[in-house]
């Protein structure tokens, strides 16, 4: 969300009125002309003055939203986080040089010295071309020849404008002495040799003497704002850039990039007298969810074939082993061989049965065929016969009489032939249609036989009977028809027998089963007695568990404070002994001394406590005018609301 209320990284305007100060847009003074706009008041406070000079090291870089105007050290915050500031270095976070009171390097007992070769002619070549090219990049205008020749003026202005590239909120005076800005500035900046650096170089800066030391400060800015320049275009982390922030990140710099990116959406639309901050949330919200959305997805999948897994062991813990329900198999298909070799034979003695039935009417068809052609050779030999005889008419008529008689008698043999011709047809059609009904309920009762496992041999008492038929079509009498046992002799109360008896054994195997079923809801209840046990067993394992961790916590806090009282009392001990060995003299000086700064930090004590006063009487009396103005603003806007 862009806005023109987020600081920028370039340089800011001149700022007469130090609107600058702070990042948030803030209120103008009372002389300029105020906008007709019914804006929420800034919580920047009211009319803006001077930056304020805050003494000593200040550790924190963003400035507060309420403006403060205590100096008092008792007041000021030292656990305020760095929050919205760029670092310099991997260790620490620079923070506004207001007024030069920039954090200082802490005091050490060693000067550094500058290692550079500042006096070598090829050196100062070097690092006046690296800062004409990096001046003349960045759209400064300058030449070689008037850096070698440089006024006052132009150090000035180069130097300016390094700082504030650098530092874009660096708070240069209108008016102040450059003198008075320019080793506060280097040490804001933490020049490493700021101390080297005497203000009166300043009045001839292109001197041999005071020019290769201020050649090398420029080349140190330029060399600074060089890394500046790399270290924003290098979209690294600590930038805070929510442009930058990839779809998914673990950063916390970029959880913290979006967090302030939140805070300034929410404020400024706070500003605009909004206190739903729907836009920000939704953006916030759905930033998340897009860097979430991946991670969930591979969540889902991840969760979706752990629950198949769990299903498949589930159900291959359930199911009996492979190797058992193969055996089973192995000896459902063995039993299976046996029966249907068995039938295979029956098969077999059936087609040797019916191979010599087809033989025998061959035998018979050629047998036939062999006396029709006897009869046609002796009706032709009659013919001859009657040609030969000489016949009187008489016997002529005669003769055809009786062959009209003998022919309609033949006439009516053949239709009677043919009649039972026809009745033998039919009953042959019959017999074949009841043939193979009976074939069919023979292989039906021996395939009941194989199912039923009834087979010779039978159990006892039954072995010695055997429940097979065998169907004969093709035997002329009628009794052979069918071989086996007699049906209503053996077979019939032999089967009777055996369901019987399979009627016991079932009536048996179901009262073991409910018996077996009995049993198993008693183990079923006793198992959930007992869980409820070991539930309970665990509970009260957890809670002895929790009891002795607290015994020793407790322990061990009193053994860590039993052994600091110890050494404690062995330190006095040794500082008593120490005092004792001492001469008295020296008991006295130290008694002196002691009295004399007690005086003094009592005096300061009292001299804090007054600033004190001071500083929260000064405080309350602002807030009570704020509040008031606070007021006023309202009973107005309220009277502009009822008039309107």
């Amino acid at each position: 969300m862009a806005d023109s209320r987020r600081r920028s990284m370039m340089p800011p305007p001149s700022d007469p009125y130090g609107v600058g100060r702070t990042g948030i847009p803030q209120p103008l003074p009372s002389t300029i002309k105020k906008p007709a706009t019914n804006m929420r008041m800034s919580l920047a406070g009211p009319a803006l003055r001077a930056p304020y000079m805050t003494p000593g090291p200040s550790h924190n870089p963003r400035q507060s939203m309420m403006r403060s105007q205590n100096t008092n050290l008792l007041l000021q915050s030292t656990t305020k986080p760095n929050y919205g500031r760029t670092p310099l270095n991997n260790s620490t976070r620079r923070g506004s040089i207001w007024g030069g009171g920039g954090n200082a390097p802490p005091p050490s007992s060693q000067t550094l010295k500058d290692t550079r070769p500042l006096r070598d002619r090829q050196y100062q070549t070097k690092m006046r071309q690296e800062i004409v090219g990096y001046l003349q990049g960045v759209g400064f205008e300058i030449s070689m020849a008037s850096l070698a020749n440089i006024t006052g003026k132009d150090f000035r202005a180069i130097f300016d404008f390094l700082i504030l590239t650098l530092d874009p909120s660096h708070p240069f005076s209108q008016g102040a002495r450059f003198e008075d800005e320019f080793v506060p500035a280097l040490k804001a900046l933490r020049y490493p040799f700021a101390h080297q650096i005497d203000n009166k170089w300043l009045a001839a800066p292109a001197s041999m003497h005071s020019w290769p030391s201020l050649l090398g400060v420029l080349h140190w800015l330029v060399e600074m704002c060089k890394l500046r320049g790399d270290y924003l275009l290098s979209g690294h982390p600590t930038l805070q850039n929510p442009d930058d922030i990839p779809e998914e990140f673990d950063d916390p710099c970029d959880h913290r990039a979006l967090a302030f990116d939140y805070f300034d959406q929410a404020y400024t639309v706070w500003l605009d007298l909004i206190d739903d901050f729907v836009e920000p949330n939704q953006y916030l919200e759905d930033r998340y969810a897009r860097k979430n959305e991946r991670v969930q997805t591979d969540l889902e999948e991840q969760t979706n074939r752990l629950n198949q897994v769990k299903a498949e062991l589930h159900k291959l813990k359930s199911s009996a082993a492979p190797i058992s329900k193969l055996q089973n198999e192995n000896g459902l298909l063995t039993a299976d061989s046996e029966k249907f070799q068995k039938i295979l034979q029956q098969y077999e003695g059936r087609k040797k049965k019916l191979i010599d039935t087809i033989a025998f009417e061959k035998a018979e068809l050629a047998t036939g065929a062999t006396h029709l052609e006897q009869l046609k050779h002796e009706e032709a030999r009659l013919t001859e016969v009657v040609k030969d005889q000489n016949l009187t008419p008489e016997e002529v008529v005669r003769m055809n009489t009786d062959h009209e008689t003998l022919s309609r008698n033949l006439e009516d043999l053949k239709q009677k032939i043919a009649d039972t011709h026809k009745t033998v047809m039919t009953l042959e059609v019959n017999v074949t249609n009841r043939a193979e009904a009976a074939e069919e309920a023979l292989d039906a009762y021996m395939n009941l036989l194989s199912t039923l496992e009834l087979f010779p041999p039978l159990p006892p008492p039954f072995e010695d009977v055997d429940l097979t038929l065998e169907l004969n079509t093709a035997a002329f009498n009628p009794q052979l028809l069918l071989s086996g046992a007699d049906i209503r002799k053996a077979i019939k109360p032999t089967l009777s027998g055996v369901a019987e008896s399979k009627r016991s054994e079932r009536a048996s195997v179901e009262s073991e089963r409910i018996k077996v079923d009995n049993e198993l809801d008693q183990l079923i209840h006793e198992c959930e007695n007992v869980d409820q046990d070991i539930s309970e067993l665990e509970k009260r394992v957890v809670n002895l568990g929790d009891q002795a961790e607290d015994l020793r916590d407790a322990a061990q806090r009193e053994a860590n404070v039993a052994n600091g009282e110890a050494t404690r009392l062995e330190r006095d001990l040794a500082h008593a002994r120490t005092a004792a060995l001492a001469n008295g003299m020296g008991v006295k000086s130290r008694l002196q001394a002691l009295q004399f700064d007690h005086g003094e930090q009592m005096e300061k004590i009292s001299r804090l406590k007054e600033e004190t006063v001071r500083a929260i009487i000064k405080n309350s009396h602002d807030i009570a005018i704020f509040k008031e103005e606070v007021s006023r603003h309202l009973r107005e806007l309220r009277e502009f609301a009822e008039g309107g």
